[in-house]
């Protein structure tokens, strides 16, 4: 039987566009997050491939689960996992949200509006962030704020991928009715650059992101683990920077991430953001005085 590994593409942690278990977070809290990682992605890679059939792709997901969940050895990354998660007294229930999600990548291509694509953030981003919330003991009333964070971190990569994902796996995240609004549909995705309909229907996609990310503003300062603060600073003000660019640049045709330069400047000045917010006890800020 072939091992879900062998489909890795070799992307990892550091290639992702937000901090993916960074220095800010407590090393002994590192492992358990990067092994989270580590299935998540052997999962994800499965899921996206281009040439494996849907049954096929559901066949390995499936193998991942039973590893994760048993006794099986196939997967050095559910077994990984599965190790790391019984050492903590995690449950594996995050993961295998996010498995549901990868099993709907091998078979469903389009979604129909913004509530069917929140729909699949709620098993294909909210639970990363719940999980990181469980790993460092926070309360799940911080769970809706981040599950905004998450969704819009979804959302943001499937905007940035958006051509890729139409020429390459024929799956198209963007609401086929936000298309439709805007005097545009699915084809448009395949030419060389973004029709004046596309960049319309993209930069409205931009805003509604953004307000899922001032619904998760408070986040940064109500978790009780301060370094997980940071961390989610972070990686908020880069989400709020990418609307930014998403909004007025074109997807097809230009390059819609951040050079490390780039990171490391918008980093360090969330953290200097951050930390004062958490001085001020725990005083959530407009999004307009945080992200400008």
């Amino acid at each position: 039987m072939t091992a879900p590994q062998e489909f890795r593409t070799g992307k990892g942690h550091r290639d992702e566009n937000f901090p993916v278990a960074s220095r800010l977070i407590p090393a002994r809290h590192r492992g358990v997050i990067l092994a989270f990682y580590e299935f998540v992605r052997t999962a994800d890679d499965i899921a996206d491939h281009a040439t494996l059939t849907a049954e096929k792709k559901i066949e390995l997901l499936d193998g991942l689960d039973a590893d994760l969940t048993g006794t099986g050895e196939g997967s050095p990354q559910a077994v990984a996992l599965r190790r790391a998660l019984a050492a903590r007294g995690l449950s594996p229930e995050h993961a295998r949200d996010l498995l549901k999600a990868f099993r709907l990548d091998a078979t469903k291509k389009r979604y129909a509006d913004w509530d069917d694509l929140i729909g699949y953030c709620t098993y294909s981003a909210m639970p990363v962030g719940r999980f990181v919330l469980d790993v460092h003991g926070e309360s799940r009333t911080t769970w809706p704020a981040s599950d905004a964070i998450c969704s819009a971190l979804q959302i943001i990569n499937h905007i940035q991928d958006c051509a890729d994902d139409y020429r390459k796996l024929d799956r198209v995240y963007l609401p086929l009715d936000a298309l439709a609004a805007n005097g545009t549909g699915v084809e448009a995705l395949g030419a060389a650059r973004a029709s004046p309909a596309l960049r319309q229907c993209l930069a409205g996609l931009a805003r509604r992101t953004r307000a899922l990310l001032v619904e998760g503003d408070a986040l940064p300062v109500l978790v009780r683990d301060f370094r997980l603060g940071l961390e989610i600073s972070v990686i908020s003000a880069l989400a709020y920077r990418l609307t930014s660019v998403i909004a007025t640049h074109d997807p097809l045709s230009e390059g819609v991430h951040f050079g490390k330069p780039q990171v490391a400047a918008i980093s360090l000045l969330a953290i200097l953001t951050g930390a004062a917010r958490r001085l001020v006890r725990r005083s959530p800020l407009p999004a307009s005085a945080v992200h400008p």
